[in-house]
């Protein structure tokens, strides 16, 4: 056989036929990451300027009154067959949250789990795939750890640094402040319809470039405004990291559904039962701490559809926010002023 003839699809390795759940799908449920967390000593020391306390995107720790350090971690199984794409979005999932913090990353350690048998070559092709994103990002790989399992998994441990006056936390969006989004959603019923072979190849390659696009070029636009709160949009979805963003908060979060940028497709496939077992993890996590009015089921569903690699979620005040968007959309996507931070009320997230 002639070693450059392309093998038909069927006889090819497709890396999600190895993961039971794809991508920020595969995460803990909260509820049940919660309980286990609960009680854990983690000591404690002053220069910790960001904790664990309000379940925030990274830790940052303060070197000195100019300097401090953000600490993240992340890593998954695959959501798309080609492994240097697997590379690219696990690399670019990882660095979101130093930029979710205001930060710029610095150095990244490789984390990968590989199967025994499976041909090495690729595995180079994942860690190419995410050496590229972490260049792209201005930073250096500096190593990494691997072991045997039957699952393929990849991410990253990034360090980065931030001014310590100059960080932007989940749990500080004041009332008053709107709520911009810088990414369309749908990617995990997407990446459900891929895994399915149900999606199209238009759908499959746009949620591939929402994944691989780095969120930091919405940082380097948010640095000229002023930024009250950010979080970036992942595993627990829109609403679980907007529940987040309120209980940290003490707010209520008003969301307009009507106003909250979807992929093309994505409601296709929700409508058709497309959805990560995730969205519904998501859902019963959030549960009594939110009250909807005629949202319809499929943007429900998208609402709690874990996103791997999404957005950046600001709170920016309501003055800023029409250059804010003008600005941000100059770039891969269209941001969206989807709703506002209000006085705390009886339930955190309204969804209208």
């Amino acid at each position: 056989m002639d070693e450059n003839m392309e093998l038909p699809f069927e006889n090819e390795i497709r890396l999600t036929e190895l993961a039971d759940s794809c991508g920020c799908a595969a995460k803990l449920e909260p509820r049940l990451l919660a309980g286990v967390l609960e009680g854990i000593g983690r000591g404690s020391d002053d220069n910790l300027l960001v904790g664990a306390e309000t379940s925030d995107d990274g830790a940052i720790y303060r070197i000195n009154d100019q300097v401090a350090m953000i600490q993240t971690l992340d890593f998954f199984p695959p959501m798309v067959d080609d492994p240097w794409d697997f590379g690219q979005v696990a690399a670019a999932n990882a660095l979101s949250d130093i930029y979710a913090m205001g930060g710029e990353p610095k150095v990244a350690l490789n984390i990968a789990a590989f199967p025994s048998g499976l041909d090495t070559g690729i595995l180079k092709k994942i860690l190419e795939g995410g050496a590229s994103k972490i260049l792209e990002a201005g930073a250096v790989m500096a190593g990494g750890h691997t072991i045997r399992d039957k699952t393929p998994k990849y991410g990253l441990s990034v360090s980065g640094f931030v001014h310590p006056d100059r960080i932007w936390k989940n749990c500080s969006a004041r009332p008053g402040d709107v709520l911009v989004l810088t990414k369309p959603l749908g990617v995990g019923v997407i990446n459900t319809a891929v895994k399915a072979r149900l999606a199209s190849p238009e759908a499959a390659r746009s949620v591939l470039q929402v994944m691989t696009t780095l969120n930091r070029y919405a940082r380097d636009v948010a640095c000229g405004f002023t930024v009250h709160a950010c979080t970036d949009i992942t595993g627990f979805g829109l609403l679980g990291h907007a529940l987040e963003m309120a209980e940290g908060s003490q707010v209520t979060i008003r969301l307009k559904a009507e106003r909250i940028p979807v992929l093309c497709w994505a409601e296709e496939y929700a409508s058709m039962g497309l959805v990560p077992v995730g969205a519904y993890r998501n859902r019963e996590f959030v549960g009594a701490r939110i009250r909807m009015h005629r949202v319809e089921e499929w943007m429900q569903d998208l609402l709690f559809d874990p996103q791997t690699s999404g957005g950046l979620l600001f709170a920016v005040p309501e003055g800023e926010a029409e250059e804010f968007c003008r600005r941000l959309s100059k770039g891969a996507y269209p941001a969206a002023v989807i709703g506002k931070v209000e006085e705390r009320q009886d339930v955190c997230l309204l969804v209208e």
